[in-house]
């Protein structure tokens, strides 16, 4: 095998900057680095000091694109502090705005940025050209995502509406309803994209995975639930410190997240999929069986059709809640300030998203620790590329950085988040 190196400057259709570097020698994989060079941006040192109250707006700047999940695993975090309690309606309400992310960050990611790479496009505006009413009609689920945050959340980037206790007002019955048909239009989209994703070619490529995800006996999670893996983990949200550690690498800029004692794990809609997938809706789980996915699938390419199957439920879910929803005498429960540590996870589109916090008598932040889904799944892509590079390694250089950039993109991970991605250089000798 001729010895070369390859050089990709970007990684495109991720979020955020970073870089690959494979090296090759004599015919194998040798050393596989995903560098993070993305500077830290220290959310957690500058929340120290800051009131409680700000904890939410504040977190919510980490991300654009899942700024509720930010939000909402800091909410739970501080609540369980205070001892608050979240009466039903303002429940539905946070597993509402949950929806709304979900479908627009799915539709983003499956769209916009993994879907050029099953039909062979370098992005989305040369995938438009062929196919206009696909993207056009994703971009109408995108939209429908949006104004569900919008009107939950007063905005849709970065909500403002969302509090430790519930929400600063509550919307209408009336102003819910008003998406009701949009929703049903994107439920049907939904289900005709898994029908036409469940038929893209996907590499041969598994992996024994441990994959991590919240679960819930009633509800597909969004914000509450213990952890499980399905290597026997289930532990507590305020066991987390106890069984997951983040260790530095040299090349990243990211901190890598292990379980202790066993190492790299998955977590995402793939996860979430493998793990809960008893509750998704009816209609969700009828569509996977007819198209043959169900857990437990260990092909990190499939996690669009995953992705996909989430966004439908996600469509199905929030047009029952909005069915059953009476607006709540007040949109926040009272609570009185304590000192105390609080633990918050929940599920970010992209997997669990954890948070801690330490608060004073006064409820001021004294210390606090955010490890975003990207984080976690960082090191498990690293070891996907060894393992997927060494079985291609007889392809064009070409081809084979095109499904190293695929192999990344399945995991949908946004780099700035996870520096609190991406340049391809493959090294030959």
């Amino acid at each position: 095998m001729k010895d070369k190196t390859i050089k990709v400057d970007y990684l495109a259709r991720v979020e955020g900057e970073g870089a690959l570097y494979v090296k090759v020698k004599n015919g194998y994989v040798v050393d596989v680095k995903l560098k993070i060079f993305e500077p830290p941006r220290f959310f957690e040192a500058f929340l120290r000091g800051r009131s409680f109250r700000e904890v939410p707006d504040i977190t919510a700047r980490i991300c654009g694109i899942c700024p509720v999940a930010y939000q909402m695993s800091s909410v739970h975090a501080i609540e369980s502090i205070f001892g608050v309690k979240i009466p039903g309606p303002i429940r539905m309400l946070r597993r509402l705005i949950y929806c709304g992310e979900w479908i627009e960050s799915h539709a983003l990611h499956i769209f916009m940025l993994h879907l050029p790479d099953f039909l062979g496009y370098d992005d989305v505006v040369r995938m438009a050209k062929d196919h206009p009413t696909l993207v056009q009609n994703a971009l109408r689920l995108k939209k429908i995502g949006n104004e569900i945050v919008k009107i939950i959340g007063g905005r849709e980037i970065h909500p403002v509406n969302v509090r430790v206790g519930g929400f600063y007002k509550s919307p209408s019955k009336m102003e819910l309803k008003k998406i009701e048909d949009d929703l049903k239009w994107a439920r049907d989209f939904s289900i005709e994209s898994i029908k036409f994703i469940a038929n893209l070619e996907f590499p041969e490529f598994e992996q024994d995975y441990e994959f991590v995800a919240l679960s819930h006996p009633d509800e597909y999670p969004f914000n509450e639930g213990r952890i499980i893996s399905n290597k026997g983990l289930n532990i507590s949200v305020n066991e987390y410190d106890s069984y997951f550690i983040e260790e530095h690498v040299p090349h990243s800029n990211a901190l890598h997240s292990v379980i202790v004692g066993r190492g790299a794990y998955f977590v995402g809609p793939l996860a979430r999929f493998n793990l809960n997938f008893d509750k998704l809706s009816d209609v969700a789980k009828e569509v996977a069986l007819e198209l043959d996915f169900k857990p437990e699938c260990k092909n990190p390419f499939k996690s669009i059709i995953a992705r996909a199957v989430e966004t439908l439920y996600a469509c199905d879910e929030a047009l029952r809640i909005i069915s059953e929803y009476e607006e709540p005498e007040k949109p926040y429960v009272d609570f009185s300030i304590k000192s105390g540590i609080g633990y918050g996870c929940t599920e970010a589109p992209r997997g669990i998203l954890y948070h801690r916090y330490k608060v004073d008598e006064k409820g001021n932040i004294l210390d606090a620790k955010i490890v975003p889904p990207t984080s976690q799944n960082l090191k498990m892509i690293e070891i996907d590329l060894w393992k997927f590079s060494a079985t291609y390694l007889n392809l064009p250089d070409e081809e084979l950085t095109w499904k190293c950039e695929q192999a990344i993109r399945n995991y949908d991970p946004c780099i700035s988040c996870a520096t609190h991605f991406l340049k391809l250089y493959i090294e030959r000798e």
